[in-house]
């Protein structure tokens, strides 16, 4: 039985699996993507073979578990980075399985490696003080300092992600009574975060 080459594979799970069928979000489809980006440079140095080159063989347990040590020594990442990729790789050998029946076996051992634990540190929260200073910081005289002060009062106010504050348009603010301001989070929902009336528009605007 033959079987699809590891490149037409990759590019099948990302355009068909990940966009058509899950309709992933730009942020899981953007990790996956370096993820997969590290694997074929470690392939490229362990294995001297450039990733049209590469064979979804390759990719065994062993392997894959150099990759992952990989990360840890020699990259210096931490144990829930390390998870993220492993859960890139499970996700595509997820999809071989169901695309390639004669790869099952190599995808049953692949999907066995197991996700590291790691202790959860606690959530560690600014002060009013300490909010209030970082807010205070910039130089509102200057038109990077009115930016910034309107950034950091969004951020505080409503709690968003620095990548779901930099994808937010002008139309997504609302002014006035019952002010809020309209993103779509990393969940790909979206949501209306309300701004405390004490801040006031006129604040937002300075």
């Amino acid at each position: 039985m033959s079987v699809s080459s590891f490149q037409s594979l990759i590019q099948r799970f990302f355009t068909d699996r990940l966009l058509k069928q899950q309709g992933a979000s730009q942020y899981t489809v953007a990790a996956y993507r370096d993820s997969f980006r590290l694997l074929l440079q470690f392939g490229l140095e362990r294995l001297g073979r450039s990733p049209s080159k590469l064979l979804i063989e390759d990719f065994d347990v062993p392997f894959l578990g150099q990759f992952l040590q990989h990360l840890e020594l020699d990259r210096g990442n931490c144990t829930r980075t390390r998870n993220n990729r492993l859960a890139a790789i499970h996700a595509f050998f997820q999809y071989v399985a169901i695309s390639e029946p004669a790869c099952a076996l190599q995808c049953q051992r692949v999907l066995a490696i197991p996700s590291k634990r790691y202790e959860r540190g606690p959530v560690e929260f600014l002060t009013e003080e300490e909010t209030a200073a970082l807010v205070a910081a910039p130089n509102p005289c200057t038109w990077i300092g009115r930016r910034d002060k309107a950034l950091l009062l969004v951020a505080v106010q409503t709690g968003l992600r620095n990548s779901e504050i930099t994808s937010l348009r002008q139309q997504d603010v609302e002014f006035g009574t019952g002010a809020y301001a309209a993103a779509r989070i990393r969940t790909s929902k979206s949501v209306s975060r309300p701004r405390p009336s004490a801040a006031g528009p006129e604040r937002m605007r300075s």
